[in-house]
């Protein structure tokens, strides 16, 4: 007889879960403190606010998930469309 062991991947650990979070966390506030000592060349008066490039890639996804909720009224068809 086979012995069947279950596979283990490497996000079934919780702590290497949290480790990636961590991670990720740390790396966005390094880039928000880096954000603060970087001259960058500004078109506009508006690009001048603290963190405006985070902010503004957070309203365009949130934006994007809200337009995709009304799509998905608009083009959703039913259950059995193609078992009819």
């Amino acid at each position: 007889m086979s012995d069947k062991t279950e596979k283990t991947y490497l996000f079934d650990n919780p702590r290497n879960v949290d480790r990636l979070l961590k991670g990720f966390y740390a790396v966005c506030v390094f880039l928000a403190v880096f954000d603060l000592f970087v001259h960058r060349h500004i078109y506009m008066d508006w690009e001048n606010i603290p963190a405006f490039y985070a902010i503004y890639g957070f309203v365009a996804c949130v934006a994007l998930v809200l337009m995709a909720k009304v799509l998905r009224k608009l083009v959703m068809r039913k259950e059995d469309y193609y078992d009819e």
